[in-house]
């Protein structure tokens, strides 16, 4: 029996010491022995030209030097089970890898990383399917995760539990408790093919309208297919209020905004999870007030306003929320009406051309 005992210790012992030379084989070779095996081939040819093909493998994905022991396992695993024939037909990322993956991002995009944990889309499990209002108002379903949860491995019921409007609800799976279910990869495409980011400097400054708009990475991960659709070829809604269409800004990326904060099949502004700006701010995409990561609003008002407005009203003490029913200073419905309660002036030049007699013919 103790030789029993100690051949399975040496076994064991062996594994963990392979494990890192396993992982050290991989990562060396500028990535290129990744791309050995057949199935990791379509992952390193987009890297080689992607804005992050400077950056080696293990930067984002682990080194040797790494100090969790079940990320040399898993990957001591993987081979053992390649050498066996028993390869999956496709790799994709879960749950945790997301999770992994955007805390590697936040080690160079420190800044966007902040944003976005300060911001609403890096609400947790535990915030999205524990809302108590929401879920006696709504039905958890599956379509659920389209947005919140795009990389969960499961349905609906393996997240919460249980499945009506009655409650009290709990994670069904509690390790998510505190994982964010909206990641950096719901958004973007890290392998994507695109330039290298440049110095904007006085060294190498660049003309404003030449200036990049987005980054080649911005993507929206469809959990149906399991893979990243270019912003570039995300349709734009055709918006309506009432009958009449509603002017839309042409900014692409807000068709990565509108994957999620959709409208109903009427198409009607407001309806569902549309945030599409009428009346006043008709024609004003979504990134104009909604900065960056992080979704701040604050500067949004006096960006375009100034401190007084030309009819003496201070637009920033106003109520613009949107989910205040009560605010008839919401930006995204705003009349003219709302704020000009004794009436809508005129505008100066077509008072002008009356005066003038030229104003109605």
């Amino acid at each position: 029996m103790k030789k029993i005992l100690a051949s399975l210790a040496l076994m064991i012992a062996a594994g963990a010491a392979m494990a890192p030379v396993t992982t050290f084989y991989f990562e060396s070779g500028g990535g290129r022995r990744c791309a050995s095996c057949h199935e990791m081939q379509p992952f390193y040819d987009p890297w080689r030209s992607s804005s992050h093909r400077q950056i080696g493998c293990e930067k984002c994905h682990g080194s040797a030097l790494t100090l969790d022991a079940s990320f040399h396992m898993n990957n001591a695993k993987r081979a053992w089970n390649h050498l066996q024939g028993q390869t999956p037909e496709e790799i994709r990322f879960g749950q945790k890898a997301a999770e992994e993956a955007a805390e590697a991002c936040a080690e160079c995009h420190r800044q966007e990383a902040a944003s976005w944990r300060a911001g609403p889309h890096s609400a947790t499990y535990n915030r999205i399917f524990l809302d108590r209002k929401h879920n006696a108002a709504n039905l958890l379903i599956d379509d659920c995760l389209r947005c919140h949860g795009m990389h969960y491995e499961g349905g609906i019921r393996g997240v919460v539990t249980p499945i009506d409007r009655a409650g009290p609800w709990r994670l069904a799976s509690p390790e998510l408790a505190d994982m964010p279910s909206m990641p950096c990869l719901s958004c973007h495409q890290i392998h994507r093919e695109g330039p290298l980011l440049q110095k904007t400097g006085a060294d190498g400054r660049v003309a404003g309208p030449k200036q990049e708009i987005a980054r080649p990475s911005l993507a929206f991960y469809d959990r149906r297919t399991r893979r990243h659709v270019p912003v570039d070829d995300l349709p734009l809604p055709a918006m309506l209020e009432g009958p009449r269409p509603l002017k839309m800004s042409r900014d692409q990326r807000q068709a990565l905004c509108y994957q999620c904060h959709a409208p109903v099949a009427t198409m009607q502004a407001a309806s569902g999870d549309d945030r599409t700006a009428i009346r006043v701010h008709e024609g004003i995409g979504c990134l104009v007030c909604h900065a960056g990561h992080g979704e701040q609003t604050r500067a949004s008002c006096s960006g375009c306003h100034p401190k007084m407005s030309n009819c003496g009203l201070d637009v920033e003490t106003m109520d613009t929320t949107f989910r205040s029913a009560d605010s008839k200073h919401d930006i995204h419905r705003v009349k003219c009406g709302d704020c000009h309660v004794k009436g809508v002036p005129r505008k100066k030049e077509a008072a002008a051309s009356a005066a003038s007699g030229f104003g109605a013919r």
